[in-house]
């Protein structure tokens, strides 16, 4: 298989929902909007967004499988399988604020082969095939040189429901805070994971995480010479629902803090 003329007909498909979700904010009413739980909202534009994703990807590779966010279609049992999110970042949308992505993975069997995330109002598509580099805009990127927290900027999500370990967190962050540059909160996972992946971003932590969130985003991480791994620095992170995220050099220090606490 062609992996990088694969991850060029993907880009296209991300593209053209990305394009759909910035021509459907500019007259967004926040009054269409749902609410699947606590917190956890969706809009018609996820949906449609997820349709026509759900479509274009089926094009490419006919008779794959899918694991969608908004239950589109969900099919598990195939040699490939999509993981996507079609809009992550929904309540960035929703309030208008510009921080939101379209997010996609392809795994073969259980290895991931391309993964995309679209940064839709700054125009920054993030890309990786097996094989590959991991590029932004068709240029090449690479994790961060920090050698240590106290160089470092560090991004992470704050819990909208499960606050049963909210106090902990807490005292993550506080512990975190005291170490680096900041802490950043951006409202999309798969961007903080991109982020990491080209080195705006030194490390990237959250808990109660699903697939769709970090597939993608995951691999861009580790095709550019990052590492991710779960709080216990496990690779179950997609099953386990937590990501650490890190350029690889801060690693052990970053896993040693997360461990006081989790």
């Amino acid at each position: 298989m062609n992996y990088e003329l694969l991850c060029s007909k993907v880009v296209a498909a991300t593209r053209l929902t990305g394009n759909f979700i910035r021509k459907e904010s500019m007259a967004f009413d926040s009054n269409s909007i749902e609410y699947k739980g606590l917190n956890d909202m969706v809009s018609y534009v996820d949906k449609n967004a997820e349709k026509q994703l759900v479509k274009n990807l089926s094009k490419i590779l006919p008779g794959s499988g899918f694991i969608t966010e908004e239950d589109t279609e969900n099919i598990t049992d195939r040699t490939f399988t999509w993981i996507i999110d079609p809009l992550d970042g929904t309540t960035n949308f929703i309030h208008g604020i510009p921080t939101y992505s379209v997010s996609v993975a392809l795994y073969e069997e259980d290895k991931p082969i391309i993964g995309v995330v679209y940064e839709i109002n700054r125009g920054e598509m993030f890309a990786t095939y097996k094989g590959g580099p991991a590029l932004l805009n068709n240029k090449e990127i690479r994790v961060s040189k920090a050698e240590n927290l106290t160089q470092s900027l560090l991004a992470t999500g704050f819990p909208y429901y499960q606050f049963d370990k909210q106090p902990q967190y807490i005292q993550l962050f506080t512990d975190m805070m005291q170490k680096c540059h900041g802490l950043r909160r951006i409202g999309s996972a798969a961007v903080d994971l991109a982020y990491v992946a080209c080195g705006r971003f030194d490390a990237y932590f959250e808990y109660n995480l699903n697939s769709y969130d970090v597939a993608a985003g995951a691999y861009l991480v580790q095709q550019a010479g990052g590492q991710i791994m779960n709080f216990t620095g496990g690779d179950e992170f997609l099953q386990t629902r937590e990501v650490l995220a890190t350029n690889g050099l801060l690693t052990e220090e970053i896993l040693a803090t997360i461990k006081k606490y989790f």
